[in-house]
């Protein structure tokens, strides 16, 4: 069975900064990645990249900033008032609002963000909201694990169910 829209990808992976060589993240086949082929959770370049393999085959590729998670944006830092961290007695709790601390937030539009506080200042808390791995130049390399046919339930919610999948 080769990999292809609506199968359900088994894969383990080491990712790295193709410029540096540094490694961001490492699955095994004890710990894989399992996810729906087709369904949009993926970068699409990954998913170009590993389309048609097999169960058993090895991959290897690099997918550039910009095909990937973007280039990082100065349009994405910006500065928050300080009140909006403080707590309904006008506190700001130090051991979450801190350098380096990465918040979950909500622009105007009630759309979800994360966001990594760079400064703190008097007046204002400055956060970067782009994302963690963008300007980054991706390195995959990893083996197929499995590939199986997606179950009617899997294809209605858009994900995979069961073990190494979401669990309802």
């Amino acid at each position: 069975m080769q990999i292809n829209t609506n199968k359900v990808v088994t894969l383990s992976y080491k990712l790295s900064n193709h410029s540096t060589g540094e490694k961001i993240e490492e699955t095994s086949p004890e710990q894989p990645m399992v996810f729906l082929f087709g369904a949009g959770q993926l970068i699409p370049e990954f998913e170009q990249n590993i389309e048609g393999l097999k169960a058993g085959d090895p991959f290897e590729f690099s997918i550039t900033a910009e095909n990937a998670y973007g280039t990082a944006s100065d349009d994405n830092i910006v500065n928050i008032p300080l009140d909006v961290f403080k707590n309904e007695e006008g506190v700001i709790d130090t051991n979450e609002i801190k350098v380096g601390a990465v918040l979950p937030m909500s622009d105007n539009e009630g759309n979800m963000l994360r966001g990594t506080i760079l400064e703190i200042s008097d007046a204002d808390v400055r956060m970067d909201f782009n994302h963690p791995l963008a300007g980054t130049n991706l390195h995959f390399s990893g083996n197929i694990e499995d590939i199986r046919e997606a179950t009617e339930d899997e294809l209605a919610h858009g994900h995979v169910h069961g073990p190494g999948g979401h669990q309802h």
